[in-house]
């Protein structure tokens, strides 16, 4: 990856809609260069999909909590089994399995304490948990989907 890729997908976490040809012309390269560069980014699965983002308050996915989990057991059964019960839990917009203290934090999405109630009773019956742990957000300071590209030699 070099500098043109990056601007490339710079301007693509901003608008992921543009076409090949504004792209190009934004980046000052020829169309067809561009569209070779885009591909070769999407077959690296540098690329990974191209979404829409979308208002979560205008959807009714008023309330965000963040969900930090400490497991008694660590096998491999359990951890594919919660794994795959986590991963289908669509309130679960973000799932880590972190170090120290805490070994998963979730990021959970619904629209009020009554559906976080029923997404938590779910979650303690989907496995055997040593400790949930849920903190709320109360203000959404900054939020963005694009990443800073860093060009490693």
């Amino acid at each position: 990856m070099d500098q043109t890729d990056a601007k490339i997908l710079d301007i693509l976490q901003t608008n992921a809609s543009l076409s090949t040809a504004e792209v190009a012309d934004q980046v000052g390269i020829d169309e067809q260069i561009c569209a070779d560069r885009i591909q070769r980014l999407e077959d690296g699965g540098v690329l990974l999909e191209q979404v829409a983002l979308v208002d979560a308050r205008k959807v009714g996915a008023n309330m965000t909590a963040f969900v930090a989990i400490t497991t008694p057991e660590h096998s491999t059964e359990w951890l594919e089994e919660f794994h795959a019960t986590v991963t289908n839990l669509p309130e679960v917009v973000e799932f880590y399995r972190m170090s120290g203290q805490v070994d998963y934090l979730l990021r959970v999405v619904v629209p009020d304490i009554d559906a976080y109630d029923a997404f938590y009773k779910k979650l303690i019956a989907s496995a055997k948990l040593k400790d949930v742990s849920s903190t709320f957000a109360i203000e959404q300071i900054k939020f963005t989907s694009k990443l800073p590209v860093t060009i490693v030699d």
